[in-house]
Parts: C-alpha cells; sequence; structure tokens
C-alpha cells in the first residue's frame, strides 16, 4: 500500500506529468526539462527526485549533465500502470500540445550544445543583472 501511496502522490503535480508525458519515448537531459518548463533547475530537481523516489524514472550521467527517462520494465507495477493511464488522459490535453511543440524546438539544439548554450553559472548571474539561471533563448 505504501508503494502506490508514493506513485499516487508522485502524480499529483502538474509539472509532474508534464514531465512524465515529455519524456514518453525520450530521455532528456535537467537543463532540457527546465527550459522546457520553465521552472528553477532545483524546483526541476525536486519532481525529479520524486518521481525517481516513486519508480517512475531512471537517470544516467554524461559528464556534468544527468539524463532521465521513463523506467522501463523494472520499475514498479503500480508506476507502469499509472504511467500508462496518465498517457491516455493527458495526451491531448492543451498544455501537453503546447508542451509537445515547445520541446520540438527546444530538441532542434543538440543536447551536448543545451546547456552550454543556455544554462548561465551562479556566477555569471550574481554579476549580471538577470537572475535567471536558465535562459529561453527565445524558444
Amino acid at each position: 500500500m505504501r508503494t502506490l501511496t508514493r506513485t499516487l502522490k508522485a502524480l499529483a503535480d502538474p509539472n509532474r506529468l508534464r514531465i512524465l508525458l515529455a519524456l514518453r519515448g525520450r530521455s532528456l537531459c535537467v537543463c532540457q526539462m527546465v527550459a522546457l518548463l520553465e521552472l528553477a533547475p532545483s524546483t526541476v530537481s525536486k519532481h525529479l527526485a520524486i518521481l525517481d523516489q516513486a519508480g517512475f524514472l531512471e537517470a544516467r550521467k554524461e559528464g556534468r549533465r544527468i539524463f532521465y527517462r521513463r523506467a522501463g520494465p523494472k520499475a514498479p507495477v503500480e508506476a507502469r500502470r499509472l504511467t500508462v493511464v496518465v498517457d491516455r488522459l493527458a495526451s491531448a490535453s492543451s498544455q501537453t500540445l503546447q508542451d509537445q511543440k515547445r520541446l520540438a524546438k527546444l530538441l532542434r539544439i543538440p543536447a551536448e550544445e543545451f546547456c552550454k548554450r543556455y544554462y548561465v553559472p551562479k556566477t555569471a548571474a550574481v554579476s549580471s543583472s538577470s537572475s535567471r539561471t536558465h535562459g529561453t533563448g527565445g524558444v
């Protein structure tokens, strides 16, 4: 019962649902998800941790970047079944359609260049007039 409760709680946030839907059939690095969701990196990381703990995600590290994808067949049965439900119920929502269009634009940038292009290190952000740590580059 605890696993089911944790799994259901993980889906109780619209941004976590957006992440899960964005990862359908692909993996994304954290920087790409930050740009897609237009949220602070710490907020996106918290959402990813909750989804990961509930068994929805798998992570891999490439250099300094972390890529996430949906968990495979070894994921808890609750996560696998609820992912199917989320796909069926939320796929046609206006937010999902907007995210798909935005993600298509973001994915035109090669993953290895993405964080370099859109990430502003904290030291640079402190010295600039902008308080944002990630830009959207007009995407």
